[in-house]
């Protein structure tokens, strides 16, 4: 049996192409394995966002080549072949990202297809899944309609393509009748779901279903599980998905990229720049929807960034009191039209606003925790090891928020939903006991 290498890297979009490779791979009758040494060949699907990814993508690639030797190169940064070339020649095959059948013709020349026989070797309905068993990331759309100046991912990745949403529901259904108990649902642009194709309907069990982002929530919150939303893009629209929080259909989450607070930095990034409003729409949010968490992402040392731009930057954190914030220190990318924008920061600059925000943020972050304690919420339990159980609440998604530590409680599995009586809290993390 053909034995096949593979390494994932990069963001959960990533992560579903994976999947779907390994997935064909299977129900070809392939053998995927954990090690370099057994396998005939070995796929590495990278990620080519920032510097930082695009350097862990290529030494990656190099260890593969000197581990096994016959490598084959997908995902974003196979978008840049003359890049991998250049530091690797060897490499036999580079496809770009989503090119799923690429791929697997190029596995058919290298390692030949197995004589297979479903019924000694079958796939799982729900495919192969890279997460663990009870909760999956939902991809509902490639591709994305802005230009940020900053990113690089619609020269990669194209414009918006949306998946037909009967087809996204379908695999919602069979994710959720396979034991998973949360969806995370991902895409560049969640908000945007449908635009390319004027949210035209379609169907799904025999009704008429609108190709929108509020269309899809309602029709996911009918599967009875967890369904957390990723990457939303704040367009006037989203308003629409508040009251499905309120209402308990869908997480009371929202992962909002807001990127900065100065509208001269935002007009320099081409993102939507009116941060009174944005605060007004978050004041409204949190009195449709008391229990909302609100998760962001913010660059500082952006070309340009003034003291000033920045003060307003942690003016607006301050007001905002957002629950969750990752901060990236501007690098340039590869092909991204900031780089040629003017008055760069030295890196000293950025390391030491990057320390400000983060400092800040955390004192906001902890506050926000300490608010939930003695209260009683409920838990997702990850994983058990002999000291207890490790789990998430609505207000955490996996891999990027924090954790519920329930000490002692070592009975619980992964995928267990339990109440929980919340003791202590820090920056991050929750402590607490199950309420009987």
């Amino acid at each position: 049996m053909s034995k096949i290498g593979f390494l994932s890297l990069g963001c959960p979009k990533n992560l579903v192409d994976s999947e779907r490779i390994l997935t064909e791979l299977r129900t070809e009758g392939y053998d995927v394995v954990p090690s370099y040494d057994d396998a005939d060949l070995v796929i590495v699907n990278t990620c080519g966002f920032i510097d930082s990814a695009v350097q862990e993508s290529l030494e990656a690639i190099g260890e593969a080549l000197n581990e096994n030797g016959k490598v084959i190169v997908t995902g974003c940064l196979g978008a840049k072949e003359d890049q991998i070339r250049d530091v690797h020649p060897k490499v036999l095959e580079i496809t770009g990202p989503h090119s799923y059948e690429q791929v697997l013709n190029h596995v058919h020349h290298y390692a030949p297809k197995p004589e297979h026989d479903p019924f000694v070797s079958l796939v799982p309905k729900q495919g192969v899944k890279l997460t663990p068993r009870h909760y999956a990331y939902l991809k509902i759309s490639e591709g994305c309609n802005h230009r940020c100046t900053f990113c690089v991912i619609p020269s990669m990745r194209g414009d918006l393509d949306s998946r037909a949403i009967g087809e996204v529901l379908d695999e919602a259904k069979r994710l959720v009748e396979a034991g998973v108990k949360e969806l995370l649902v991902i895409s560049q642009d969640t908000s945007a779901y449908g635009v390319d194709v004027k949210h035209r309907t379609g169907f799904w069990n025999g009704q008429p279903v609108k190709t929108s982002m509020v269309s899809l929530c309602e029709q996911l919150s009918r599967l009875g599980v967890w369904t957390r939303l990723h990457y939303v893009y704040p367009y006037p629209h989203v308003d629409e998905v508040i009251p499905l929080m309120a209402e308990g259909k869908i997480l009371p989450y929202l992962d909002i990229p807001l990127q900065h607070a100065s509208p001269r930095i935002l007009k320099l990034m081409k993102r939507p720049g009116a941060v009174e409003r944005t605060l007004e729409r978050i004041k409204r949010w949190r009195e449709i929807c008391p229990e909302l968490t609100l998760r962001s992402t913010f660059i500082v040392g952006f070309p340009g960034e003034t003291e000033e731009d920045f003060q307003m930057l942690l003016d607006f954190i301050t007001e905002a009191r957002l629950d969750r914030v990752g901060c990236f220190k501007y690098s340039p990318v590869e092909g991204a039209t900031a780089n040629e924008l003017p008055s760069p920061v030295p890196e000293d600059i950025k390391e030491e606003r990057f320390h400000r925000f983060m400092q800040l943020q955390q004192k906001i972050s902890a506050e926000r925790l300490q608010e939930k304690v003695g209260r009683e919420i409920l838990v997702m339990i990850d994983e058990t090891d002999e000291e207890g159980a490790i789990g998430r609440s609505m207000a955490d998604a996996p891999e990027i928020d924090g954790a519920v530590y329930l000490n002692g409680e070592t009975h619980l599995k992964a995928g267990d939903i339990v109440k929980v009586k919340v003791e202590n809290a820090d920056e991050y993390d929750l402590w607490g006991s199950l309420v009987r």
